[in-house]
């Protein structure tokens, strides 16, 4: 009987479990969630058959140790600084790891033990990174069979509400990480646009935004990730003249939230001790010059020269001018920000999120230029069985059982960026609505 171990039963993982659990009993497999939350990991696993929650502290070496020491297969669905640490004791045990975290510069060391021991370590197969490499790799190496050259790539995504759900004027809330949401853009972002390497510094990033549109959702808009040209080596598009990767968020969220940006309400770097009788509208005051004779509100209009209502509004809507109590009172500017956007930014019980995806491909064959525009829908069920949760989760659990079932046979360290890895996974994701839809534009 394969034993497989879930380490961390959080939101993301809703799916993951469920999909492994139901299949544990037909294919003989144990599958184990270990939480430090037991409660939590036993409402995951609903009592099914051949499932079992175990209580951990994955700081507790010998405890986590003489889990994976039982498993043969182990996923990890911990915080990306912990995959190191559980991929290394995988490696010393002799077992096979998965994640759906970015490749580490520490994975990326273990490489050659991995392959040596015959082990099989992959990565980056959730929603973004993971659906975002496998639907874009097979689209590339199909125009490649083709003899086709691609000559530009831009990709988009984004988490955010599905239509219906957008009930505040930002028209978004958190369906992740709150914390990444808060930095994200953060450092020097670069991308290269016919064949010219073009750099934004952070206090850039959400000016320069680029529109997208989707067919029956209308238009979104998408700012630059920290770093595209990476991506030319993992596709192997080493040559190609543009390369862009970016989030998606609905428009007007960009200029909204560049002013948080230009305050420094997003900088990590200090802490803050505000006096226990804080207010919103204080901490949003001690951002902006001091001038006994106007407002909150007349300061900020004067500091941010274009400020217009739609984003005053926004700003507004999430009661910074207010003189409700700060719920927290020490930490940096951007931990007390989180704290605020949670409590408005939370999704209700019925709220049903959206994953968006957009791939552009422009394509030379031919002496002609035709582009190609790939687009991810998925909607989520409510705010437990999340559209994010579904897309990170299910991308997982398919590659461990196509693993189990032997149609995987490879040893090392992986993406899923080769076609035994991503062709079968597509195909299973179809089984569950997960699908791009093509579009086809001759210029």
């Amino acid at each position: 009987m394969k034993r497989i171990l879930i380490l961390g039963g959080g939101k993301s993982a809703t799916f993951l479990i469920d999909y492994l659990a139901d299949q544990a009993p037909s294919k003989g497999r144990q599958l184990t969630l270990a939480d430090l939350d037991v409660e939590l990991a036993k409402r995951k696993l609903k009592g099914k058959a051949n499932t079992e929650a175990r209580a951990l502290d994955i700081s507790d070496e010998e405890a986590r140790k003489a889990l994976i020491e039982e498993s043969d297969v182990v996923i990890s669905m911990l915080p990306a600084r912990m995959h190191p640490q559980v991929a290394a004791d995988c490696l010393a045990l002799g077992k096979h790891f998965f994640s759906a975290s970015y490749e580490s510069k520490e994975m990326r060391q273990l490489e050659p033990q991995i392959k040596e021991k015959g082990l099989f370590f992959l990565n980056e197969c959730g929603l973004d990174p993971g659906i975002d490499h496998m639907s874009a790799k097979k689209v590339i190496d199909e125009v490649g069979a083709e003899g086709a050259e691609i000559i530009s790539f831009k990709s988009f995504a984004g988490g955010l509400l599905s239509p219906e759900c957008e009930d505040n004027p930002w028209r978004y809330k958190f369906t992740w990480n709150p914390r990444n949401v808060v930095l994200a853009g953060q450092g020097m972002s670069r991308y290269i646009e016919q064949s010219k390497l073009k750099y934004i510094p952070y206090h850039q990033v959400f000016k320069r935004v680029q529109k997208v549109e989707f067919e029956n959702l209308g238009e979104f808009e998408g700012y630059p990730n920290r770093d595209s040209l990476g991506y030319r080596k993992i596709y192997g598009l080493e040559n190609i003249p543009t390369v862009l990767r970016g989030t998606l968020r609905r428009t007007g969220f960009a200029k909204a939230w560049d002013v948080l940006v230009q305050l420094g309400l997003t900088d990590d770097s200090i802490e803050l001790h505000p006096p226990q009788n804080s207010t919103k509208r204080d901490f949003l005051n001690s951002f902006l010059p001091f001038d006994p004779n106007r407002s909150v509100e007349e300061k900020l209009s004067s500091y941010i020269p274009d400020l217009d209502f739609p984003t005053f509004e926004k700003i507004q809507w999430l009661r910074l001018f207010s003189h409700d109590s700060l719920p927290i009172y020490q930490g940096s500017p951007a931990k007390i920000l989180q704290a605020i956007l949670e409590k408005e930014w939370t999704l209700k019980p019925d709220d049903r999120d959206m994953i968006v995806m957009q791939h552009q491909f422009e394509i030379k064959e031919n002496n002609t230029i035709r582009k190609l525009i790939s687009s991810l829908v998925v909607k989520g069920e409510n705010s437990d069985h999340t559209a994010m949760a579904k897309t990170v989760g299910l991308p997982l659990a398919i590659a461990v059982d196509l693993f189990l079932e032997g149609k995987i046979q490879l040893t090392g360290l992986h993406l899923p960026i080769i076609p035994e890895i991503y062709l079968p996974i597509l195909d299973r994701l179809e089984d569950f609505g997960i699908h791009f839809e093509e579009k086809v534009l001759e210029s």
